[in-house]
């Protein structure tokens, strides 16, 4: 007896397991719900109290006439004619995302960029400033003292470091919220969208919706859009349950990234070659600069004459193949490679060889 309710424990853990999703992801990480987003919020402030790294005014006036026009609202009037130098002010761009459902009051983080020749913003503090979205009306109100992560000094004979970018910062909680936006999860259907198409992993989404709310509740209208019909009762209750759902996305497609410009390679997992061998070698070409000198004979009538001269040396390593048989995986490519010593750039050359031959099963996206 003991033995036969042991055979059924095991014969139920290996049932789970096997009924358990590989790669399980929530579908809150692989869709969003429609119109449930952040909207940007732009704006032009001044910001104050620069240690005289502000912008030079006499090759940015826009920041001389946003002062005056500052100062008069507040009561102050600069007489027609006077331009101030200023070095402690720096004209700036804010940028803000408003979340989606944020209502007034609540606070939301802002990025603060000079748009002069500021040569830092560190320690400086943001005046009060208005946000906009792009349609034109002001949603938040921003004001603060910056965080700088960057810096910068120079010494008097124009030499100068920086580390990382010191005009521009950040403002935590920076802006309120004045104006909300909008947005509902409407009384209709629920229609979610994938984050990156895939007839798949919608298909998948589909067939777990159903298995969890019943049959004929989700259909797929193409590989990124979901429909699904939502139970009467709580509807936020519904899409907590919803984006909770567990699903094993589609693999993704077999894809070979390279960069240009850096010389990076992403080789994806689903990367296959067919039966093929790759012959690597390297030139290496040696420039040696040395001098001649020719004297003249004693009691001659001439001088010491020193010529240039030029050893050029070309040698190239005897080539190495390496076979990639049939199906091979990425594990087995990237050791191969490696095995052979291969850069960044040879290992391009050698992906565009393998593309052109017809032998990787991949696409190959340069960017």
């Amino acid at each position: 007896m003991r033995a036969s309710i042991a055979t059924l424990l095991t014969l139920a853990a290996t049932a789970l397991l096997a009924c358990a999703p590989a790669h399980a992801e929530r579908i809150k990480d692989l869709a969003q719900v429609a119109g449930v987003r952040g909207n940007p919020l732009v704006g032009y402030g001044l910001v104050v109290g620069l240690d005289g790294s502000g912008d030079r005014t006499s090759q940015t006036p826009f920041t001389v006439q946003s002062l005056k026009t500052m100062l008069d609202q507040l009561g102050v009037t600069i007489p027609p004619g006077v331009n101030p130098q200023l070095k402690n002010v720096a004209a700036v761009a804010i940028q803000a995302e408003l979340p989606a459902f944020a209502k007034p009051g609540q606070t939301i983080d802002i990025t603060v960029s000079s748009i002069g020749n500021a040569g830092s913003l560190r320690g400086g503090s943001l005046l009060m400033a208005p946000l906009r979205g792009a349609d034109g009306q002001v949603y938040a109100i921003a004001q603060g003292t910056l965080v700088v992560g960057g810096f910068g000094a120079a010494g008097r004979d124009g030499s100068k470091i920086s580390v990382n970018a010191p005009n521009g910062g950040s403002i935590p909680n920076g802006a309120i919220v004045e104006r909300a936006v909008a947005s509902s999860t409407g009384n209709g259907a629920v229609t979610l969208n994938l984050h990156d198409a895939d007839f798949t992993t919608a298909a998948r989404i589909v067939a777990a919706i159903d298995a969890t709310f019943g049959p004929g509740r989700a259909r797929a209208l193409d590989g990124v859009t979901i429909e699904v019909a939502p139970p009467a009762g709580d509807r936020i209750a519904f899409l907590a349950q919803l984006e909770s759902l567990d699903i094993s996305p589609g693999a993704a497609a077999a894809k070979v990234i390279v960069s240009a410009r850096t010389g990076t390679v992403v080789v994806g997992g689903q990367v296959t070659v067919l039966p093929a061998a790759v012959s690597h070698g390297a030139l290496t070409v040696s420039i040696t600069e040395g001098a001649q000198i020719s004297q003249p004979e004693a009691f001659a009538d001439g001088r010491t004459v020193v010529r240039p001269q030029s050893d050029v040396q070309a040698s190239q390593e005897g080539g190495r193949m390496f076979l990639f048989p049939g199906g091979t995986s990425l594990e087995t490519i990237v050791r191969a490679i490696n095995a052979v010593g291969a850069g960044p750039g040879d290992i391009v050359a050698i992906l565009e060889a393998l593309k052109r031959a017809g032998a990787l099963r991949a696409e190959l996206e340069v960017i």
